[in-house]
């Protein structure tokens, strides 16, 4: 709702919707441009979507990539963005997120203290470089801890319960907010400038029905405050919207614990298979567009199956964990043990498995997929149920390189900003066009920037 000028209770200079990822970066660096800065967050504890990721930044030509010698630059990353996205994006966009990641990162650790690190035992799909950078326990809920307690030493003011319901206009300039609290009462907060980081609409399931039907009914495994307000409010401003049709789904979310269970039990070679014991579709495409083909399989479900190699490796994230915690992960010392513990068809699943290893060996298999060189997958086995999720929208408002909201022709919109998932990002018009990391790339990169602007 866009409501007319009112006497504002209080005033801020940045005023900053959203305490995920890309506001509280948003209000590390506004804080630190010497602005006056607030934060609003409708929940009681900043979360957002953010907190339910791996919490991975992709970033090229960073320390840690030189420190175990990954060699990596912006334009590679670029590229790699570009090709995953069908060439559908904005090129300044796509430059301007992956020359300024590295900068983002190195001013966390350095500035803030976050002790990030590169992961080095696995490759994302659609990256020629390992650049996935992350917190030791690779998970969201332990990276917005740390940015709140950097908010929180930093001084910067966080108002919790606080839903903006309404902005105050004048034409295209954001002259303040209403804010209201959980017992209906409002208030309004005046400001200089506005930075949208409210992320997308996945919470919305009538816009969802009518910008991405094909998903529409699938589990939300975002936040479900991500309302769309962002682009309802910009266009209604007179902001440009591009790609609201773009998302990222997953297909690995354990079913029924609804744990996301990481894309390394699969890339490092391990596949899916649907509840025949058949393998369906080329898993190496990514785990946005798995959302889409676990979604088709009967039931809407598929298992995930690995080795304890691979559980190794996965092991390394909060989330795998917590879902072997929860018995989420089965084992088992053969294939046939596999198939008991797991209630697939015994012999469907062993000839799929060895038709699987075969393929290691030689060319492409049936689907596509290369995995020449691929280590086969050996007792002890392991497996979990799987299934589709929406996690996050990735079309939204227009922005430039630095959040400045645009109109369609182009010029910057009054005084508002935009970042992370309330911004289009760079995945492109659907969901295969998404590329590990996306959603948090932009968060960082137009928080930060968004933020420095004034």
């Amino acid at each position: 709702m866009i409501l007319p000028p009112v006497d504002h209770d209080a005033h801020v200079e940045t005023l900053i919707i959203g305490a995920g990822a890309c506001g509280l970066i948003a209000a590390l660096a506004a804080h630190e441009a010497g602005q006056g800065v607030l934060v609003l967050e409708r929940d009681a504890v900043p979360s957002g979507s953010t907190a339910l990721s791996a919490g991975l930044i992709p970033a090229a030509g960073t320390r840690w990539q030189a420190e175990v010698g990954i060699a990596d630059s912006a334009a590679a990353f670029a590229a790699d963005i570009a090709v995953k996205a069908h060439h559908e994006n904005d090129p300044a966009l796509e430059r301007a997120l992956t020359e300024g990641a590295a900068e983002v990162l190195h001013w966390l650790a350095e500035r803030h203290g976050l002790p990030l690190s590169v992961i080095t035992d696995f490759s994302y799909p659609g990256h020629s470089a390992r650049r996935m950078h992350g917190l030791p326990s690779r998970s969201g809920r332990a990276l917005i801890d740390a940015l709140r307690t950097a908010a929180e030493r930093a001084g910067i003011d966080i108002l919790t319960e606080a839903r903006v319901s309404a902005l105050h206009a004048d034409g295209a300039q954001v002259m303040g907010v209403q804010i209201t609290r959980p017992d209906g009462s409002t208030d309004s907060i005046g400001c200089d400038r506005l930075v949208l980081a409210c992320n997308g609409f996945g919470g919305n399931k009538a816009m969802v029905a009518e910008h991405m039907p094909a998903i529409a009914e699938a589990l939300y495994f975002g936040h479900p405050g991500n309302q769309g307000e962002a682009m309802i409010w910009g266009a209604a401003l007179g902001a440009a919207i591009r790609h609201p049709g773009a998302y990222q789904g997953h297909g690995n979310v354990a079913h029924p614990h609804g744990i996301l269970i990481t894309w390394a039990t699969i890339m490092e070679g391990g596949c899916q298979v649907n509840l025949h014991g058949q393998r369906f579709w080329d898993e190496s495409q990514g785990y946005s567009e798995a959302a889409r083909a676990v979604l088709a399989q009967p039931d809407g479900q598929a298992w995930a199956i690995f080795d304890a190699r691979i559980a190794a490796v996965a092991r390394q994230f909060q989330d795998f964990r917590d879902a072997e915690a929860q018995g989420a992960v089965k084992t088992a010392a053969t294939v046939a043990e596999l198939a008991q513990v797991t209630g697939l068809p015994g012999d469907a699943l062993a000839a799929t498995l060895t038709t699987f290893a075969a393929a290691k060996a030689g060319a492409p298999d049936a689907f596509g997929r290369a995995l020449t060189g691929v280590a086969p997958l050996c007792a002890p086995l392991a497996a979990v149920r799987v299934t589709g999720a929406l996690f996050h929208t990735q079309g939204g408002l227009v922005t430039d390189g630095h959040g400045r909201v645009l109109r369609a022709d182009g010029a910057p919109l009054g005084n508002l900003w935009a970042g992370g998932g309330a911004a289009c990002g760079v995945s492109g018009s659907g969901d295969a066009g998404y590329l590990s990391g996306n959603g948090l790339l932009a968060a960082a990169v137009l928080g930060y920037r968004a933020g420095r602007g004034a």
